[in-house]
């Protein structure tokens, strides 16, 4: 993980490394439109409104940073309850998870959405990237995630 001027450089080839990729991208905002899938380079790429939970004090005003996030190696893309015919519909990204398949290194990716949606990615071997770019906003929400389930 590389720190410079408060924006984040992660770059994720292991399980290990995902979880703090995962952390990092937890209650990011991104329209649907922001999500391309590349099929001839193999590669899906994200772009998110990040929560910068790395600086998150209470009682706030917090920070959003814009990052792009890049995972290659994809051979395939499904998505369950995502807007995809809404183009500037938003959607919550709770979690990256990674499931390897019984001969390792290809598995499923799978990008946890709020309100039940997800992207699921199935991919060569973990080989993901996440950049900060830009300057950071203040917000004056922080995520919450309440027990009934709802977007944070």
């Amino acid at each position: 993980m590389t720190l410079s001027s408060g924006a984040l450089r992660l770059k994720a080839e292991d399980q290990d490394d995902l979880a703090v990729l995962s952390a990092a991208l937890q209650d990011s905002l991104f329209r649907v439109k922001d999500a391309v899938f590349e099929a001839k380079a193999r590669r899906f790429t994200l772009i998110v409104d990040r929560f910068k939970w790395e600086v998150a004090e209470e009682p706030g005003p917090y920070q959003r940073i814009k990052a792009g996030l890049s995972f290659e190696g994809v051979r395939h893309v499904r998505s369950q309850n995502v807007r995809r015919d809404t183009p500037e519909a938003k959607a919550w990204l709770l979690a990256v998870e990674f499931t390897p398949d019984p001969e390792p290194p290809s598995g499923i990716m799978r990008l946890v959405l709020a309100g039940g949606g997800a992207i699921q990615l199935e991919v060569e071997c973990v080989d993901v990237a996440l950049v900060d770019t830009g300057a950071p906003w203040t917000t004056p929400r922080k995520p919450n995630h309440s027990e009934q389930g709802g977007a944070p």
